[in-house]
């Protein structure tokens, strides 16, 4: 029964994002507390009526628990990792030396994987409404976390819970949003989205993130069809839109010093190639692929890859950021700041 919804959204999650019979908005407090009686609705960060659902249900999208990695050696790829383009998006985290690469083509069907990198417990999380890729430390107060999809969006953006409180986090913010953990905050780990050529470049060595069951869903297709192209809207989302830019654009957000937010649209970045922002430094190179764009994740336009690092003491260091769409950029960091230059 399972597999057989899993393959069914194959079909169906591309229909929800390009205008088709979208999922009930409606969805009551009193209704979730059947699918999750163990959250406690009562402490919450934010106002329940903007949490809406997604569609499919509680791990409906399923998170991977028991990641499996194909070794490179000396560049070379074995096994399911041939299949990769040099031109797709792959999520790149390194920690002390082990490097390992998340392919959008894998994270798009399941959106967190709950690894451990060089011993340190992590989330590796994507949002493909949003654009989003980031990665967490899964450790609070002490205490590893176990990330899996709660079905539900905010401001169209995808709404994780943990396994061992049920408490709802939203991805964009890192921060729990509802339930016993509400207003705690994950820290964020400096990760790239980065181009999988780039990647073997710098980790010929490293490690690629596969599928458990390469047969169950249609891994490297895009089921989000030209959500990204110009004139496209945010699903599900029906917040204020930021002043003088597309929703859909991509722009680099940074939090540049605490509580302080700033993003960059990619299109400034691509057209300088560089940008430095006191002592911090945005790259942009050609080479990357829109997982959103075409049918297939290699096939996507060419968006590029952005580096971001800090000068310290004559060294680079990468920071922690995000190549997201302006609408989510907008509508949660409101005090946040777009540059035009």
């Amino acid at each position: 029964m399972f597999r057989a919804w899993i393959r069914s959204t194959v079909l169906v999650v591309p229909m929800m994002v390009l205008g088709g019979a979208a999922p009930s908005a409606t969805a009551a407090p009193d209704d979730w507390r059947v699918e999750w009686p163990r959250t406690d609705f009562s402490r919450s960060t934010v106002d329940l009526a903007e949490i809406r659902s997604g569609g499919p249900p509680k791990d409906g999208i399923p998170s991977i628990d028991n990641p499996a990695f194909t070794a490179l050696v000396d560049g070379e790829a074995r096994g399911w990792a041939k299949d990769l383009q040099p031109q797709e998006p792959v999520i790149s985290l390194e920690i002390d030396g082990d490097a390992r690469a998340y392919p959008l083509r894998v994270m798009m069907w399941h959106e967190i994987v709950n690894d451990v990198v060089d011993g340190l417990p992590v989330a590796i999380t994507y949002c493909p409404l949003c654009n989003a890729s980031l990665v967490f430390d899964r450790t609070v107060g002490g205490r590893v976390l176990d990330f899996g999809t709660t079905g539900k969006l905010r401001h169209s953006d995808l709404v994780m819970y943990d396994r061992q409180t049920e408490s709802w986090w939203q991805q964009f913010t890192g921060e729990a949003i509802v339930g016993e953990m509400a207003g705690t905050e994950l820290k964020r780990i400096p990760s790239r989205l980065e181009s999988y050529s780039s990647f073997v470049q710098r980790h010929p060595d490293g490690k690629v993130l596969g599928p458990e069951n390469p047969s169950v869903r249609a891994y490297g297709r895009n089921p989000y069809l030209g959500y990204d192209r110009e004139g496209a809207t945010p699903f599900l989302y029906d917040g204020s839109m930021p002043d003088g830019i597309e929703p859909m654009a991509r722009v680099v957000a940074i939090e540049t010093a605490p509580g302080r937010h700033e993003a960059y649209p990619l299109e400034l970045v691509r057209s300088k190639g560089e940008i430095r922002d006191g002592d911090i430094v945005l790259r942009w190179r050609a080479g990357q692929s829109s997982a959103l764009d075409a049918s297939t994740v290699a096939g996507g336009r060419d968006v590029g890859t952005v580096i971001v690092q800090r000068l310290r003491s004559g060294e680079a260091v990468d920071l922690p950021y995000d190549v997201t769409f302006a609408f989510a950029f907008h509508a949660f960091r409101p005090d946040g700041v777009i540059h035009r230059r």
